[in-house]
């Protein structure tokens, strides 16, 4: 996932669950007041800087746009993609060709909930004539790279001419074609809008073409930058769009009938929405609070508010308390996020940490087991979530339930299967794998103890003590005499450019989002030319046979042989078990092969809230699981002991759709 993916980790971190507290005697759109059970409230500490659900880039301001404008596709709980504004549709034999048919009758309505006009299939294209538009600053444009026809080029050619105009404006260039000519840019050769793979045939027919066959294309459309707006009032507002409640317009579960920034905001369910007997929860009423976090759970003790996120600070103390501890649970678990350690195949760090040897070091398949099998990931985990960190214990890239081809999960496909059902650590395998390597890397010049660079960011809470967990378990194990890891604070800001992409480490834990619901979103950190590994930066001779400077040939083949059975998985668009299979067999081969270490899907910590986290939509991608639709309120927050069994009921379930949805 692109750039943005640390913006909104850091607004997930920072905000509490999106909604709001206080019960209020405003009367929401459809005429009555709400009954408390049907009223959903908590804190909010961070304001929306826009409600401009086509440009935003934060998870926090994303989930007020999927309440507010529904799109072509949602979830149901399991996972299961069902018709939302599209009612069906139909791909043509290799995927290049989506075909939509629009619900009829629905209507966008004002901040009132008076209607303006009915949403037809031009509204979709309107939208991506808007986000394709670079002067419109989308952060989630990206999502149409490579996917939608012709969609990137449009973008390019879009930055061009804004560039021109300002070249223009600052009188670095007398005309737009004085800048062109002076840049390299051929505009005869610009295309229009209607080049873009986005038309609408008929009013209620929308449809797609794409830059090369996409058979996951579905689970793209539940992204804001695949969502709809009505092109007369999106042109009326200009850059005043989302600027307010006002300025936008309505077809969802929700309107947005009190936006007062840093004081309150109220979600009412829209009474003219197309499903709406699914919409349990009539009012989400959140309220400003900076003391968000240190307020939020003697409020929910009080009643007055509906959900809080339990700290690390007073986790032990709600645990331990009878009062307390019933009202506790840990979160669903988050597989959106893959964490893995990486070994960084190109060093750029300074000379006191001996990159040299570490080129010696990393590129020895032994050495790297040595840590694949040395790393006891559960008592890493332990630091972050003490009571259950089994439950974020992740054995492959991939999480499970992440991904599902023709009704199987992908980690039950071929190779995977036996690595997702196992566990790494193994204290006598890590033994045999470092003596091995001691001979071979004294053969090959390398001094030892090992020194490996493991820097973290400070800013993201408990990595520093995992850090110091990894260096003291895995010395103990393979010997200080053998390992030197170098734990090693990294800048609070901008950590991701200094350190991961400017290649500043041996050994550390990364993370990667996934894009849309295919394995082929995993591989994308490993692609050549990555800022994770670096296991091959020059993308013009990955299946050649000249070795790069810094990897042994025997790398090189890997490498090679990774890449080649990525593109070949790539290829396979029209049998989905097949295609499954051969990203199963590249994967497998990364983890077999030591290049990384799969180590944690992500979490949200412990809650107590009155959300029943099993009536929500599941996704692990795209914006439905923050959809409220569907949503049912408990009468008192559920317990860690329910939420386990429940949750291990639902996985049943969860299994169950998959393979119904198949036939």
């Amino acid at each position: 996932m692109k750039q943005f993916i640390s913006i909104v980790l850091c607004a997930v971190l920072a905000v509490v669950t999106l909604a709001g507290c206080g019960s209020s005697g405003q009367t929401p759109a459809g005429g009555q007041a709400a009954a408390p059970e049907e009223e959903y409230r908590t804190l909010y500490a961070s304001e929306y800087t826009t409600l401009n659900y086509l440009i935003t880039s934060t998870t926090y301001e994303m989930r007020a746009g999927v309440n507010m404008v529904d799109s072509l596709t949602e979830h149901d709980i399991y996972g299961v993609i069902q018709p939302s504004l599209a009612e069906s549709w139909t791909a043509n034999a290799d995927n290049t060709v989506w075909t939509f048919k629009i619900r009829q009758g629905v209507k966008w309505v004002d901040v009132n909930g008076a209607e303006v006009a009915e949403v037809t299939a031009q509204d979709w294209v309107d939208a991506a004539r808007y986000v394709n538009d670079a002067g419109n600053a989308s952060s989630l444009q990206y999502m149409y790279e490579g996917i939608v026809k012709n969609a990137s080029e449009y973008y390019s050619q879009t930055a061009d001419e804004q560039d021109a105009e300002k070249a223009v404006e600052d009188g670095s260039a007398a005309t737009a074609e004085e800048y062109y000519e002076a840049s390299g840019i051929d505009p005869s050769a610009f295309i229009t809008f209607d080049d873009v793979g986005v038309k609408a045939l008929d009013d209620y027919t929308l449809e797609y073409t794409m830059e090369a066959p996409c058979p996951f294309f579905l689970s793209v459309l539940s992204y804001c930058s695949y969502m709809p707006a009505y092109g007369p009032f999106l042109e009326e507002m200009g850059g005043n769009f989302g600027l307010d409640n006002e300025s936008l317009l309505y077809n969802g579960a929700y309107i947005l009938t009190e936006y007062s920034p840093n004081e309150r905001h109220v979600f009412a369910a829209n009474p003219t929405y197309w499903d709406k007997d699914k919409v349990y929860i009539k009012r989400v009423v959140s309220t400003y609070n900076a003391d968000t976090t240190t307020l939020a759970p003697t409020m929910l003790q009080k009643g007055e508010i509906d959900e809080a996120t339990i700290g690390a600070d007073i986790l032990d103390n709600w645990m331990n308390n009878p009062d307390t501890s019933s009202l506790v649970r840990p979160s669903m678990p988050v597989i959106s996020y893959s964490y893995f350690y990486a070994f960084n195949f190109e060093p750029r760090f300074d000379a006191q940490y001996e990159p040299d040897n570490w080129i010696k070091a990393v590129n020895n398949e032994n050495f790297r087991k040595a840590l694949l099998h040395g790393l006891d990931r559960l008592k890493a985990l332990a630091v972050q979530d003490p009571y259950n960190p089994e439950s974020l214990l992740n054995n492959t890239v991939t999480p499970k339930t992440f991904a599902v081809g023709a009704g199987k999960d992908f980690t039950a496909y071929g190779p995977i299967s036996a690595i997702s059902s196992g566990n790494s650590f193994d204290e006598a395998k890590a033994k045999e794998y470092r003596d091995l390597a001691k001979t071979e890397l004294a053969a090959a010049g390398a001094t030892f103890p090992v020194k490996a660079l493991m820097p973290y960011n400070p800013v993201v809470t408990n990595w520093a003590n995992e850090c110091q967990v990894v260096e003291q378990q895995l010395e103990a194990l393979l010997g200080a005499d053998f390992i030197d890891i170098i734990v090693e604070t990294g800048p609070e800001t901008g950590f991701l450019g200094e350190v991961r992409r400017s290649g500043k480490y041996a050994f550390m834990k990364c993370n990667w989002g996934a894009d849309y619901a295919d394995p082929q979103t995993w591989t994308d950190p490993f692609a050549a030319g990555n800022s994770y590994n670096f296991m091959y930066t020059d993308a013009e001779k990955v299946l050649s046979d000249i070795p790069a400077t810094n990897k042994t040939e025997s790398t090189q083949s890997l490498v090679s042989e990774y890449y080649a059975l990525v593109a070949a998985a790539k290829s396979q668009t029209r049998d989905i078990a097949a295609r499954y299979g051969a990203f199963a067999s590249a994967e497998a081969f990364l983890i077999d092969h030591a290049v990384i270490i799969p180590f944690s899907i992500d979490t949200d910590g412990y809650v107590a809230t009155r959300v029943d986290p099993f009536s929500s939509m599941f996704a692990p991608y795209g914006m439905s699981m923050f959809k409220y639709k569907l949503v049912k309120l408990l009468d008192r927050p559920m317990d860690a002991e329910s939420f386990n069994a429940a949750y291990e009921k639902w996985l049943g379930e969860w299994a169950a759709a998959q393979e119904k949805a198949d036939r």
